[in-house]
């Protein structure tokens, strides 16, 4: 049970970063890597149409996300549902699969998309500079990981 309550949410937290993705730079990416705060690789996202699938740093797929019409679902490599993520007018709120939700997203006039948890309290944020490099923070505002 550990090891699917882990997946979760180490996959929420990957979506959260492909939403903010979409959320700060408004783009709709061919492919993006993903790096730790290092500059290692640590996986890519490629959309094809409405879907972003999510590869690890060795090209093997992780799950999946799914355009909708009020937002996203997201499925695991096996194609089940593993949550979903609805607009809202400042942002998206996140929910898993069962339909509770679990976080959200709000994204300030000065373009900055903070995450929050079930209960509001911050959990991270994400910047996007001019050349569409995108900069993951934690709560304490040190650097996580980058997106390009």
């Amino acid at each position: 049970m550990a090891i699917d309550k882990n997946y979760g949410e180490i996959m929420k937290k990957i979506f959260f970063t492909i939403l903010s993705l979409l959320i700060t730079a408004n783009i709709a990416f061919c492919t993006t890597n993903s790096y730790d705060r290092y500059g290692s690789k640590t996986g890519s996202y490629s959309q094809s149409g409405t879907t972003i699938n999510h590869y690890d740093r060795y090209g093997s797929k992780v799950g999946s996300y799914q355009q909708t019409s009020s937002g996203y679902t997201s499925y695991d490599k096996y194609g089940s549902k593993t949550g979903s993520y609805r607009k809202t007018s400042s942002g998206y709120n996140s929910y898993d699969k069962y339909g509770n939700k679990t976080g959200s997203f709000r994204t300030n006039s000065s373009g900055v998309t903070t995450q929050y948890d079930r209960y509001g309290a911050k959990v991270g944020s994400f910047k996007t500079d001019s050349s569409g490099r995108t900069v993951q923070y934690d709560k304490f505002g040190a650097k996580v990981g980058s997106f390009r």
